[in-house]
């Protein structure tokens, strides 16, 4: 499906007269965790396509697992539990790896391929992530795993940016040499096929670098710099972390950063976005964003030391679900004027977004920017809220397509010599964010005495959920 894919997208392209000719490099982006076997033999099919074939005709049966694992698959708990304790625990994993064992995670998944179908895994020569799978049909040749989309699988060793031996023993038998040695981000991974200039155009010296996983790309999208954060505020919101000094826990995830070889990015997730800003609107608000906006301007910064914890779904990042609310003497009570309650929910969503980010080893910087996308960023007394928490400037920006328009940043960056020049200087002329929110002066002071405060009132909670009968 997805080799058919790109042979309907170029054919398209060719179609509307693209002049692919000019283009000098390109890269591109997978959904992160999916994996692609290759079978037996399936290198010399990639290595003599002939260009009067598209090429789904020429592959499809090239593959000793026909249907791929990708990130929604949530059936390998017991590889995650076997990977973990043979790594000493999920912290242990985590420090190693980046990511405590997660259902979706590549080498789980393989895992589960080798224990339940020895033989397609055995018939396997080579083993593909998403992205490094889309870079080899560009190639005409096995492309190698980049470290930052490599640092989904539970293998990789973020620091030393080698597979885990013990990692990969415990998955499968012979799996380094299915995976190949993982290469930097930026890596020149070799100039295209013949195939595509014979039978669409391409220039043969046009550059393939290196391709990631949609995650990677759209932190290069974004264009993050030391010290940025990401704040997507969807339906789940999910914060990008460019990380320096890294420090790996039970939740969320840290990855090698796609543009600098010597940082890091992390990611977490927050399941209850939206759907839960959305219900409190129409509780708290007659359904209306005007009168939703009016209470945060109504209400003072620090909401009197009355905090809110909103989750009606079960919140990933912690584990805790309910409504738990708290005036300033920490006592719970059962409900908050209407006010009170829209600034206690915003309050508190970011908060536990600094907190937790702070707990990866994120640290807000006198130049940190914080860059707010989704559907919740086009509310400025929102952003004026996560402004304050945070003591920095928000920006907006549009991201739509954000891992494409990353791809092609980076295929850029590849060319420009990858790791040797840094990817800031790359994209200066790309277009600029827009401020959106600067600190309320005195924010910083409010919120410094109330971060603790929220942490210790998480963790009592947290601990509550935990000790609770089942």
């Amino acid at each position: 499906m997805w080799v058919q894919a790109l042979d309907i997208i170029l054919e398209k392209m060719k179609a509307l007269g693209f002049d692919f000719s000019q283009i000098l490099a390109l890269s591109g982006a997978g959904q992160q965790h999916g994996s692609i076997y290759w079978k037996a033999g399936a290198s010399r099919a990639l290595t003599s396509l002939s260009p009067a074939l598209p090429l789904h005709q020429q592959l499809e049966a090239c593959f000793s697992i026909s249907d791929s694992p990708v990130w929604m698959d949530s059936s390998t708990t017991a590889q995650c539990r076997q990977l973990e304790a043979a790594m000493g625990g999920a912290q242990a994993l985590s420090c190693l790896t980046g990511s405590r064992a997660y259902e979706r995670f590549t080498g789980n998944q393989i895992a589960k391929i080798f224990q339940q179908n020895p033989e397609a895994y055995s018939l396997t020569e080579r083993i593909s992530l998403v992205s490094s799978f889309a870079a080899s049909l560009f190639l005409g040749s096995y492309s190698p795993i980049d470290y930052s989309d490599g640092s989904g699988m539970n293998l990789l060793q973020i620091r030393d940016k080698v597979w885990s031996q013990a990692c990969l023993g415990a998955c499968a038998p012979q799996l380094e040499e299915k995976l190949g040695l993982p290469v930097p981000s930026s890596s020149v991974a070799g100039t295209i096929s013949s195939y595509y200039v014979q039978r669409y155009g391409f220039h043969p010296g046009c550059k393939v670098v290196a391709f990631t996983g949609d995650n990677p790309a759209s932190l290069a999208g974004m264009r993050l710099e030391e010290g940025d954060i990401v704040v997507s505020l969807g339906t789940s919101d999910t914060l990008f972390l460019w990380l320096q000094e890294p420090m790996p826990s039970l939740e969320g995830h840290i990855f090698c950063n796609p543009v600098d070889p010597q940082h890091y990015m992390a990611l977490l997730c927050f399941k209850n976005g939206s759907l839960m800003r959305e219900r409190i609107r129409d509780e708290s608000a007659s359904c209306s964003w005007s009168e939703f906006s009016k209470a945060l301007q109504a209400t003072e910064m620090g909401n009197g030391g009355n905090l809110g914890f909103y989750f009606d779904v079960m919140e990933i990042t912690p584990e805790i679900v309910g409504r738990h609310r708290f005036n300033a003497e920490n006592c719970e009570v059962s409900a908050f004027p209407r006010d009170v309650e829209i600034r206690a929910l915003i309050e508190g969503q970011f908060m536990a977004k600094r907190i937790h980010a702070e707990g990866l080893g994120y640290r807000v910087m006198p130049k940190t920017k914080i860059l707010a996308t989704g559907g919740a960023s086009h509310n400025r007394d929102i952003l004026q809220v996560l402004a304050d928490v945070f003591g920095a400037p928000v920006y907006v920006t549009d991201t739509a397509n954000s891992a494409c328009v990353g791809s092609a940043y980076r295929a850029f960056h590849g060319l420009a010599a990858g790791a040797e020049v840094p990817f800031a200087d790359v994209v200066k002329l790309a277009p600029q964010p827009r401020l959106a929110a600067t600190p309320t002066p005195g924010a910083t002071q409010v919120y410094e005495a109330l971060l603790p405060q929220y942490a210790k009132l998480e963790q009592r909670i947290v601990s509550q959920t935990r000790g609770a009968p089942e």
